[in-house]
């Protein structure tokens, strides 16, 4: 594909390429860039044309203003779109979409987190690889104390990411917790002053930009492998990824550039 555009569905979510990384921004800051309808549909598009373009190698997910990353689901909209039983449905299928698209999207994802991280947000933060956040950010998962159920794909990815004892406690106190709290239990990597997120996030962009995409992609893929069941793991296909590292021009290019001690200009061939 070459150089495709990015045009959101809704104004509600913006979205721009910045050199090698693709920018979706919720942008509902008059509810604290609650998740509406319309928003979990717009990233799915997004993504599909990001897969195959080559210019990408990271997707940072933020929240427009410095209030909130996301808040949560718009609960405007909870009467219409969860009061029967097959909107629920439909809700909750229109999430899983959107959710399992960012989890399994086979490039790097990254959740620069400023503000509430609430509900939905948090499902959103724990579905990308990784997670910075601003010392002002406060997390929770509030499904407890609005009697929702939550979906075994959401609870998977906080108890792979911070194992079962936390992500029940966080789940069944419904707790709020702090950026420091968070980085202590592995839910976000790194923490800086709000001033200098943006700093942070452009460490995180540049490195993803530099180095090799096809053993970042290789390695996200693998990790995924490691902590599926047993039963499940598919060796043939991590072994794929290796094979196909060794075999790229990258590879050569690693090499030649260490040995003549210079920065080395990776293509993802």
């Amino acid at each position: 594909m070459t150089n495709p555009t990015y045009t959101s569905t809704t104004e509600r979510v913006q979205t721009w390429l910045e050199g090698r990384a693709l920018h979706i921004r919720f942008n509902n800051p008059a509810r604290h860039n609650a998740l509406s309808v319309d928003m979990w549909e717009a990233v799915p598009p997004l993504l599909r044309i990001a897969e195959h373009d080559e210019r990408v190698r990271i997707v940072v997910f933020s929240g427009a203003g410095a209030k909130a990353f996301v808040s949560g689901a718009d609960i405007s909209q909870f009467e219409d779109m969860r009061a029967a039983r097959e909107a629920v449905a439909h809700y909750e299928q229109m999430a899983e979409t959107t959710l399992t698209g960012i989890h399994d999207f086979p490039k790097p994802t990254l959740a620069c987190i400023r503000g509430w991280c609430i509900g939905g947000g948090v499902n959103v933060a724990i579905a990308c690889d990784l997670r910075i956040a601003a010392t002002d950010a406060v997390f929770s998962v509030p499904a407890a104390r609005l009697g929702l159920g939550y979906r075994y794909s959401a609870m998977k990815n906080l108890v792979d990411l911070i194992g079962p004892g936390a992500a029940k406690d966080l789940f069944f106190t419904a707790r709020r917790i702090d950026a420091a709290e968070a980085k202590s239990l592995g839910l976000v990597s790194r923490v800086g002053a709000p001033e200098a997120l943006d700093a942070l996030l452009a460490e995180y962009v540049t490195a993803l930009s530099e180095n090799a995409p096809l053993t970042v992609m290789a390695g996200k893929a693998i990790t995924r492998e490691i902590l599926k069941p047993s039963t499940d793991l598919d060796m043939a296909q991590c072994a794929s990824l290796i094979r196909g590292c060794f075999e790229s021009a990258d590879y050569t290019e690693g090499r030649t550039a260490f040995m003549q001690k210079r920065r080395p200009v990776f293509t993802g061939r």
